[in-house]
């Protein structure tokens, strides 16, 4: 899979299901479930949104398929 800033929350997990590890510190910083409000998110959206910086998360995702 490759994963872009374009990609969606949904698309990433669905295609590579233990990547949905790697969103879960996200809860704790953003205050909510990424995977209850963002699913539907483009990384580039959720980043924008909660003031994250994608390339980082972009970086952990990639290293972990």
């Amino acid at each position: 899979m490759k994963i872009t800033e374009k990609s969606k929350i949904l698309e990433i997990v669905e295609e590579c299901p233990q990547l949905e590890e790697v969103f879960k510190p996200y809860d704790e910083i953003i205050g909510k479930c990424v995977m209850c409000h963002h699913l539907f998110d483009t990384l580039e959206e959720f980043c924008s949104s909660n003031n994250l910086n994608k390339e980082v998360l972009l970086n952990k995702l990639i290293e972990k398929i």
